[in-house]
């Protein structure tokens, strides 16, 4: 898709790079726009490291739905990251992963990790129930207190409580190779992933967020400029 130099100039604070098949962020994605990039859409990619992100120091929103991000996953220190979804990708290990945006996204209100392992949802998780999840909640708002919004969710004041309370307790994730097996075989089969749930974000919380700058869409399968959000995928 063309696009305008000029405009990206004034007007390229929102960047989309989808569906390229990358296994790494783009030279030219940091160089042209991290200095004033604010949002930033590197879905449906093959990305297994996210070290160009160093280039972007102005970050505010981060979408890496779709990609190959294990638990080896390194960011940046971002201080404006207010936002960041990593639906399904490949992280196991909660812990780890909560402890390091602790320390480099102080700012971070809104996280989603639907689809990895490390959230027992029922949607690729059939051995994992209800409880389970709200168990991850907690012991997710334990270690990010400052959320305001996690998964499909609104964190509520009663959470809150409880992540306080008791969440250190609550780690419920445990490889799948450590669960008693039912019968042969069968923890070994999950189900097909299938569209996240709608109303993955609160139009309400974010509604401003995205109103005044043009969004610079770069993706194989373009529409023209749009917008795609987690209850799209």
């Amino acid at each position: 898709m063309a696009h305008n130099e000029s405009l990206v100039a004034l007007n390229g604070t929102q960047i989309s790079y989808i569906g390229h098949d990358c296994m790494n962020i783009p030279d030219f994605l940091g160089d042209a726009y991290g200095q004033f990039a604010r949002r930033l859409d590197l879905s449906f990619n093959l990305l297994r490291s996210l070290a160009g992100l160093k280039m972007f120091t102005v970050l505010e929103e981060l979408v890496v739905d779709n990609n190959l991000l294990g638990n080896d996953l390194l960011l940046p220190r971002l201080p404006n990251l207010h936002t960041l979804t990593v639906n399904k990708n490949q992280l196991t290990d909660i812990e780890a992963l909560l402890e390091h945006l602790a320390d480099v996204t102080p700012s971070l209100v809104y996280l989603s990790l639907l689809g990895n392992e490390a959230c027992p949802n029922q949607l690729v998780s059939p051995d994992k129930d209800e409880d389970d999840y709200q168990r991850y909640r907690y012991f997710v708002l334990h270690k990010l207190p400052q959320l305001k919004f996690l998964d499909t969710r609104k964190v509520t004041q009663k959470e809150m409580m409880e992540a306080q309370a008791r969440g250190a307790f609550m780690k419920v994730v445990k490889p799948k190779s450590e669960a008693p097996p039912k019968e042969t075989g069968s923890e070994s089969h999950l189900l097909p992933y299938t569209p996240l749930p709608r109303g993955s974000r609160d139009a309400k919380n974010h509604k401003g967020v995205f109103a005044k700058c043009r969004y610079i869409y770069y993706g194989k399968h373009s529409e023209g400029n749009r917008f795609i959000r987690n209850d799209q995928l």
